[in-house]
């Protein structure tokens, strides 16, 4: 063991090392925090490689890589190396330097466990700053879209400061859900329609942009039978993921099926592109979210809104 006491590495520690860096580099690139909004090319990795959805956690399969990546490979060393790695061991623990080391290695593990454990904790609402959002409660808000801009089913960049003077309302919904959503964009059309304000456009922003892309949204707007001035949006992942971290959308994509669980939101839009209301879950009650935004009244008489000219 010359090598040692001269400072140089076996190849059994330089393995071991090395393992120690790959894992290091896998479980942060399945679990370092990319704040609100993940970079696209980062999203479609940790989907590929642990199964991960966006801000999520990595599925079973994804786990049982990152776990059984680096006891594999240590039991390989093992067999190979064993006795080596026991000797060296043993005079690492002679030598001052070395137990420096030996004694750091266990600490930044149970600092990395520990950051894992939050990650763990926050992406499953655990610790998590709740959300208390009343279901089927119209709750007014204020928050801006006016510098948003995304892409219709025309092909168009439209943002959500142009959509018009009045009211504009929005919900969420995706292509290949076949249960709420059609529901929700009927109720919103069946609520505009029994109000008497058919001129207030809808938009539908798609939560699912990695199949509801642009090219893709007209034959959903026929799908969905929406109105000739309204407006299915899509955009690249990392566009719509962002926009809909900023209106604090809740939704958790399975990343087999892609399908996506999430709460029916509709919420009104001011002629600034400023949400100003919200209605979160208890979708058949749109009609009491329209009515946050009265019919203007010209001499006492109410005056239907009408932006279809």
């Amino acid at each position: 063991m010359n090598h040692l006491r001269a400072g140089r590495r076996s190849p059994a520690s330089l393995a071991l090392l090395l393992i120690v860096l790959i894992t290091a580099a896998w479980w942060a690139l399945a679990l370092w925090p990319a704040g609100a909004v993940e970079p696209e090319w980062l999203i479609r990795t940790r989907a590929a490689c642990f199964g991960s959805s966006p801000g999520g956690l990595p599925d079973l399969g994804g786990w049982i890589l990152l776990i059984g990546q680096p006891i594999g490979m240590g039991a390989i060393l093992l067999l190979v190396w064993g006795r080596e790695l026991q000797a060296e061991f043993r005079l690492m623990r002679q030598d001052r330097r070395w137990r420096v080391v030996l004694v750091a290695i266990p600490l930044l593990s149970a600092l990395g466990l520990l950051a894992v454990g939050r990650r763990v904790a926050y992406a499953t609402g655990v610790g998590a700053p709740e959300a208390v959002i009343p279901a089927g409660i119209v709750r007014g808000v204020d928050i801006d879209l006016s510098t948003i801009r995304l892409t219709d089913q025309h092909g168009r960049r439209v943002g959500f400061a142009g959509l018009g003077p009045g009211p504009t309302m929005l919900t969420f919904a995706f292509g290949h859900c076949g249960t709420i959503c059609p529901t929700v964009v009927h109720d919103v059309l069946r609520a505009r329609s029994s109000m008497g304000r058919p001129g207030i456009p809808l938009v539908v922003v798609t939560l699912d942009p990695w199949r509801d892309t642009p090219e893709r949204l007209a034959p959903l707007a026929r799908q969905w039978q929406i109105g000739g001035n309204d407006l299915v949006l899509s955009g690249s992942i990392a566009e719509v993921e962002q926009l809909l971290d900023h209106v604090k959308v809740g939704r958790r994509r399975d990343p087999t099926t892609g399908d996506i669980d999430h709460i029916a939101t509709v919420m009104l839009l001011d002629g600034r592109g400023h949400i100003v209301s919200r209605l979160e879950g208890g979708w058949g009650q749109v009609d009491l979210l329209l009515d946050t935004f009265p019919v203007p009244e010209v001499d006492g008489r109410t005056v239907p809104i009408d932006d279809s000219g």
